[in-house]
């Protein structure tokens, strides 16, 4: 292996979280329209609306981003870059807890977002 070009660098991890925050706002907007606007067809109340709207796009903006991660890095070596993210709680891994990566963790969100779906007609 050549000295500097393992994709398990501190550089690499870098330029993953980099790409990563920066794709993160955008995608969670792109999967947030579609839920608001179903509540909207069904007439959801906004305080029913909003945090399903909110749950409905993190679930789906963890998969992309976990899925960025393990097509960067590989299925066997991206637990390295979470616990890199892990042992920086103070600066690159700020905002990350090892449940985001988890796919139970995401289907729950989802199944969350669509239960106040569901129950926002009530409201009205």
């Amino acid at each position: 292996m050549v000295r500097g070009s393992s994709e398990l660098s501190v550089r690499n991890y870098k330029r993953i979280f980099w790409i990563n925050l920066l794709i993160s706002i955008p995608l969670f907007v792109f999967f947030a329209w579609p839920y608001y606007q179903m509540g909207i067809m069904l007439e959801d109340p906004d305080f029913i609306l909003m945090p399903g709207m909110v749950l409905f796009s993190i679930a789906f903006t963890f998969t992309v981003l976990h899925g960025h991660v393990t097509m960067s890095l590989g299925i066997p070596h991206r637990a390295h870059y979470y616990q890199w993210l892990i042992n920086r709680n103070w600066s690159y891994g700020l905002f990350f807890h090892p449940i985001f990566s988890r796919t139970r963790f995401r289907l729950m969100l989802i199944l969350t977002s669509l239960i106040f779906l569901a129950i926002g007609p009530l409201f009205t």
